[in-house]
This record gives C-alpha cells, structure tokens and sequence, in this order.
C-alpha cells in the first residue's frame, strides 16, 4: 500500500527536478506533502538546494513536521528559496531554519506575514548567511537590519526591495558593519535621504547597486557612490535629482561599468554620454537612457563609436 502511495505522489509529472542534490518544487501544487515525501527518500537525505518559489499548499504545519521528523535530512542545506509563499509565517520560518545550521542563502521574497521576528529565527539558526533576498517583506524594520549588520558581517548579497519601513537608521547599521557586500538592491524605496546614500562609499566590493527611485539622490551623494570603483551594474532609473554631474562622477570612478539605468532622468545630457564613453567604452554593454530629453538620438554606428561593446541601448522617441 505504501508503495502505491509512493508511485501516486512521484509520477512522471509531479517528480521534483534534480540536479544535483537539489529540490525544485516551484510553482507545484500540494508542495508542502511533496517536500515531504521528498526528504524522507534516501537520495535527498544530503540535500544542498531546495525551491519551493511560488509552490503551493505549503504552510507552516508542513514546516514544523518537517522539522519533527526530516531533521537531519536538512543538515547540509546551503539554500532555501521561499519565494511567494504566502502562507508561511514568522512560525513556519523559525522551524524550518532550526534545521539548517549550514545555510548561506535564504529567499523570501514577497512574504507579507514575516515579521522582525523571522529574522530573530534567521539570525539564531543560521549563522552562514551571505546571500540574503527580503524583497517585498513590507512589515520588516529597522530592527531586521540591526540583526542582519550584527550577525551577517560577511554577508555578500542583500535585497531590500519595497521593504517600506526601514529607515536611514537601519541602512546605516548594515553599511557600517557589512563591509563584503558586493549586491546591493534598494529598488523602489523613496525614504532614504542623501545622507544615507553617501554611506554606500564605504563598500569597496560592491558590484551591483539598484537605486531606482530613489529620490532624494543628490549629485554629491551620487559622487561619492563613484568610490566604489568595482561597480558592474547600476540602476538609477527614476533617481530625479541626478544630472551630468553625478553620472559624469561615476564614469570617472567607476570605469568597469557595464550596465547603467538613467531611464527617466531629465537632467542629464549628452555630456554625461561623452565622459561615459571616455572612460567606461571598453565595458558598457548596456545603457538605458530612455526618457532622457537631453540627450540626442544616434545612429547605431554612431553609438557603437562612442561604445564599441554596446549590446542594448534604449533611447527616448
């Protein structure tokens, strides 16, 4: 009876993809009985990776049994994505990091129930953290980011996008003491001032930066971002009180750029353009500058001049 039970659950279409010693149950249904049966099988008892990002019917109960009965099944577990698992709690999250004690990435994105006190559990269970996404978790506060700047000081990733209520106070505790980062995402979060955003110069590895809209960026705080000379990627779209000063800083400093976003950015011109590709023609591959008045349309040859590496260019109509 058991065995039938078993070929039920693992048919052709419901198996979890393997790679590895991975388990990848995103977007399934009844995900929460699946993970189950999936770690009381032998082959998954060293587990490394686990996706449940946008999988269905999994809550908390389903945490705490696994807590209670695939304990060491989770031993190795290096990363968790819980992505849009909206049903899962600052409960659930405490039971399910009380097995992982090796875990260095940790995802949950979009999750409305985590509270500071998920992040209590994190900070208490996994002591490895480096890659950290709480993008959407709107009731997370400056206190989230007071444990993560005292217990993740070799952290290498974090992504505060839409966290809506944390302060300059909190993003300054993490600057401070969370010096490894090389990815920083603070899209879509307006309340920062200029003040905090000058402190982003202290990160000398960061690579990665999402400033979109980030309103209150001024030139100066923009100039002093430009010390972080090992910069790849950087969006500030929307980041309105730039203009060529700032962007002219930043192709100074950061001549590895390839990505830049200064979509939407009216005060920016074609000498920003110019100091871009005096410095940075080598890297740029691609520049958004879409919705940027002052800059003038090019033709592809023309653009390829200026960057001669150019994959994507967008530009206003």
């Amino acid at each position: 009876m058991e065995g039938e039970e078993q070929t039920s659950i693992w048919n052709k279409e419901t198996v979890p993809k393997v790679m590895k010693i991975a388990i990848d149950l995103r977007e399934m249904n009844n995900a929460g009985d699946r993970l189950i049966a999936a770690l009381s099988l032998p082959r998954y008892q060293h587990v490394k990776q686990i996706s449940l990002e946008f999988a269905q019917d999994i809550d908390d109960s389903h945490l705490e049994v696994i807590k209670n009965k695939c304990l060491d099944s989770l031993q190795g577990l290096e990363s968790l994505n819980l992505n849009g698992c909206q049903k899962i709690s600052d409960e659930g999250i405490e039971a399910i990091t009380s097995c992982c004690p090796k875990l260095k990435v940790f995802s949950i994105y979009w999750n409305v129930r985590a509270t500071d006190l998920a992040v209590k559990h994190l900070v208490k269970n996994c002591k490895y953290i480096v890659d950290l996404n709480l993008s959407g978790c709107k009731n997370l506060t400056d206190k989230t980011l007071q444990l993560v700047a005292d217990n993740y000081q070799e952290l290498e990733s974090l992504n505060l996008t839409r966290c809506v209520k944390i302060t300059d106070s909190g993003l300054q505790q993490v600057l401070a003491k969370c010096s490894f980062l090389r990815s920083l995402n603070l899209y879509a979060l307006s309340s920062f001032t200029d003040e905090a955003y000058k402190k982003i110069s202290v990160l000398s590895h960061l690579r990665f930066l999402d400033l979109c809209g980030a309103q209150n960026l001024s030139d100066e705080g923009l100039s002093r971002i430009a010390k972080c000379k090992k910069l790849v990627s950087l969006n500030l779209t929307w980041c309105v009180r730039v203009t060529d000063v700032g962007v002219i800083a930043i192709a100074e400093g950061c001549t590895s750029l390839a990505f830049l976003s200064l979509f939407g950015i009216v005060g920016v011109t074609d000498k920003c353009l110019e100091a871009l590709s005096k410095f940075c023609s080598n890297t740029i591959t691609t520049l958004d500058v879409n919705g940027c008045i002052g800059i003038k349309r090019r033709s592809r040859d023309d653009l390829l001049e200026l960057f001669p590496h150019l994959r994507c260019f967008k530009v206003h109509s």
